[in-house]
């Protein structure tokens, strides 16, 4: 697992970046800085990564970076999205997930559109 530092005005939190071909081209590309959107309890925010998806996932969990290629953006989820159902949490379009926060997820309820977001090394 590689660890990433994911900052925001209001967030600052670690993650890891597991060993997906999607997962090691986002650390070949850091540090990345962005402009965040959010969606229900997920933000995401482009990145520079053109690829196609190997394990398109419908739903994922609390916590989980997931690459989407349109955009392209990477997500993180840390609650319902506007078409989640009962208590999963489902993605506007299918995701690749690439890592996982180390910290608490709800903090990123904290961070507002258009909030700059930096991932870097850590």
């Amino acid at each position: 697992m590689k660890k990433i530092k994911i900052k925001t005005k209001s967030v600052k939190m670690e993650a890891e970046l597991n060993d997906s071909k999607v997962a090691n081209q986002i650390w070949e590309r850091l540090p990345i800085t962005s402009e965040v959107n959010t969606w229900g309890e997920e933000i995401y925010f482009n990145i520079p990564l053109k690829m196609k998806i190997e394990n398109p996932k419908e739903t994922v969990n609390c916590g989980d970076l997931g690459y989407r290629p349109q955009g392209p953006a990477l997500c993180i989820f840390f609650g319902p999205t506007p078409i989640s159902k009962a208590n999963e949490i489902r993605p506007a379009s299918a995701v690749e997930v690439v890592g996982k926060l180390l910290g608490e997820p709800s903090d990123f309820s904290k961070v507002c559109d258009g909030e700059k977001i930096t991932l870097e090394k850590a």
